[in-house]
């Protein structure tokens, strides 16, 4: 078996899914719109870049307009265990670099074509964006917001939600994007917290079909927010049912159509709080993590750039929901600050038929999809049938963020998508890091089926060693120290290691809880990210899972990631789940999950599921169950929810958070097909 080179020349055992990982180049060359052409001009840049970051990112934002004092002297100040800031006196505005200089350059450009479920469609220029946003800014400060402000936007992707956005970066406001899924409970805790004056909403959308009443749900929960005076109602549905409230309730189109002047944008630090994104709570309570405005729109413009290399002639669509962070780094405002003509859908992405996504790319001519991994094994899980009813021909690039995505689906997507044409690009980012910092670079560097690319220039980075006293800490050869780099090839804990402009900068109202959460496990100046990866020897990086997705069984560390994908390499599975649950014997055994293709059902079981297993791994991978389930509990932004699926096993139902899932209805039938709860599993 392949190997690695360790300490002393040691080999380390690679997983199969690393070994046997081929290199697959760029099907196109680069643009020329990029810093680097291939990989050798990558790494020179790359190393660049770790060694001066405040050089590099002042060059990134160069780019950019800057208002006054730019550029900044230093560029950089303060570091990880401190504090830092990018830019530090720099003024700016977003909403300028997103919305008006390409109103200002190319006025008639396509910004956003808005394709309702129903088969509703609207867009707007960068002309009429513009108008929308600032006469909308302007409206916001007739309602009394002020800089500093936070105005709490609860609306599924809508023309109007760019608007509301960038309305909020143009007056200096904070905005909080509460998921237009989450239930009344959900979002009254998050408008308390943030204590928001002003809620921007809709009267409905629509999901499979089905209305989704939004005024109704916020207006359930008003009586708990006293800070609320005003409500705004975009008009979605047009439903004459909605309740309207005097003096509290306006409607997007008579507020705008009463607010005769245009707010012009005001200068903002660099590093003021632009938005509050909160993470999703089990039994704790979820954290808003609070992201600079003009920080985080140069890394996403970064990152967009890089990752995508939008060009002028490019259809873009992002399939993520606005209340997802991957909505707003790479469409709301990394793309449009690349000037890029964009889509943006409502609904779910399989109805009314599963070849939704295929039409939409047809119809649309679009060039470059962002979405999940987890939409891909949808689609695969369908059949090869629905892609072929579609000319995707036009189709040029598909990047990924959300889950490790398995070899098995990217290949299904390039042969039976791309027919071969294809550049995959699978990213990896959190919440907290604001951007997808590891990635291929557009036709310049090759990807690596199932890993996340190499770390994008500006980002410094260590894979570590966890726990010294668990002789698996740093991977297969148990070497390793606590908060030292593991050899190549090894899993240990994530971290990055100098700060970068979209790393976030508090937690709201918690900054105590900031520092202990994610500076503490590996000292003040490491940032811990709670996910196991590995490097290849090729420089790739493998995010294998959560840090506690790791499955200790009698010493042996093993990759929920890596015991996922041999599940998926077996032909009719079409998705995978793996959790660890207690053992009296072992500490830890590994439980799977699955979902069968439609022409596979019947074809596999439980024991042949298994015994995949051990023959990719060993058996020390053999599980203690695989249950075979019809569906998987998911998110909107497709995560499969692998802890209500070990709440269920375990406990013998859900008891976290389930607000954010894709349909809750499927709780109901996973009880159903699920045995009750071993007690020697608990």
């Amino acid at each position: 078996m392949e190997g690695a080179a360790g300490p002393a020349g040691a080999a380390v055992e690679l997983p199969p899914m690393v070994r046997d990982a081929t290199v697959v180049p760029p099907p196109r060359p680069p643009s020329g719109r990029l810093p680097v052409t291939d990989l050798e001009s990558y790494r020179a840049l790359y190393e660049a870049s770790v060694r001066d970051p405040g050089a590099y990112w002042a060059a990134v934002a160069d780019e950019l307009e800057w208002m006054s004092g730019w550029p900044a002297t230093p560029a950089v100040t303060g570091n990880l265990a401190d504090g830092f800031s990018y830019f530090p006196g720099a003024t700016g505005n977003v909403s300028v670099n997103c919305v008006d200089r390409h109103a200002r350059s190319h006025p008639d450009r396509l910004a956003v074509r808005w394709l309702g479920e129903d088969g509703a469609e609207r867009s707007w220029t960068y002309a009429e964006l513009l108008e929308q946003t600032a006469r909308f800014a302007r409206a916001l400060s007739d309602l009394g917001v002020r800089r500093g402000e936070v105005v709490a936007i609860f609306l599924p992707n809508l023309l109007e939600t760019f608007a509301a956005v960038h309305a909020c970066f143009r007056i200096g406001a904070i905005y909080n994007v509460v998921f237009s899924g989450f239930s009344a409970q959900a979002l009254a805790d998050r408008i308390v917290d943030t204590g928001a004056r002003v809620v921007v909403t809709a009267d409905e959308t629509f999901r499979r079909g089905r209305p989704v009443a939004l005024k109704a749900t916020l207006d359930s929960v008003l009586g708990q927010l006293p800070s609320v005076e005003h409500v705004v109602v975009v008009r979605r549905s047009g439903s004459p049912e909605v309740p309207m409230t005097a003096g509290r309730d306006v409607f997007w189109d008579e507020l705008l159509a009463r607010t005769a002047m245009l707010a012009e944008p005001v200068p903002v630090e660099a590093n003021e709080p632009g938005f509050i994104i909160y993470t999703s709570g089990t039994s704790a309570k979820p954290k808003g993590l609070v992201h600079s405005g003009l920080g985080f729109m140069i890394g996403a413009y970064h990152n967009v750039k890089l990752s995508l290399d939008l060009g002028p002639d490019d259809v873009y669509w992002c399939t993520a929901d606005v209340g997802w962070l991957t909505f707003p780094i790479f469409e709301l405002v990394g793309a449009t600050a690349c000037g890029a003509s964009m889509l943006a859908c409502e609904g779910a992405l399989d109805f009314p038929e599963p070849d939704r996504v295929y039409r939409v790319v047809a119809e649309h001519g679009v060039t470059k999809v962002f979405t999940a991994p987890t939409l891909l094994r949808m689609l695969a899980r369908y059949g090869e049938r629905w892609a072929q009813r579609h000319d995707l021909s036009s189709l040029q690039l598909v990047a990924l963020v959300g889950e490790p995505l398995d070899a098995k689906t990217w290949h299904w997507v390039q042969d039976h998508v791309g027919h071969g044409r294809l550049e995959i690009n699978n990213t990896y980012g959190q919440s907290e890091t604001g951007s997808a910092w590891t990635s291929s670079i557009v036709g310049a560097t090759p990807a690596k089926p199932g890993s996340c690319g190499l770390p994008l220039p500006g980002h410094a980075y260590a894979i570590v060693a966890d726990d010294a006293a668990d002789p698996g800490a740093a991977g297969r050869d148990g070497a390793g120290t606590v908060g030292q780099p593991v050899p190549t090839g090894t899993v240990g804990h994530l971290v990055l290691t100098a700060p970068f402009p979209t790393l976030f900068r508090s937690i709201w109202r918690e900054p105590e809880r900031y520092r202990t959460q994610y500076f503490s496990a590996f000292g003040p100046g490491s940032y811990a990210s709670a996910d196991a990866a590995l490097e290849d020897p090729d420089g790739h990086v493998w995010v294998v899972g959560r840090v506690d997705g790791v499955i200790n069984v009698a010493a042996h560390r093993l990759s929920t990631m890596e015991m996922e994908s041999a599940l998926l390499s077996l032909p009719g599975v079409a998705e995978a789940a793996v959790i660890g649950v207690d053992d009296p014997t072992k500490g830890q055994v590994p439980v799977g999950f699955v979902t069968l293709t439609a022409d596979a059902a019947g074809s596999l079981d439980e024991a042949q599921l298994s015994q995949r297993l051990v023959e990719a791994i060993g058996p020390i991978a053999r599980p203690k169950r695989i249950h075979l389930l019809s569906t998987m509990p998911r998110t909107r932004s497709g995560k499969i929810v692998r802890r209500l699926l070990r709440e269920l096993v375990v406990e013998g139902d859900a008891r976290g958070d389930v607000t954010g899932l894709e349909d809750p209805d499927v709780l109901a039938q996973l009880r159903h097909e699920l045995p009750f709860p071993d007690p020697s599993a608990s």
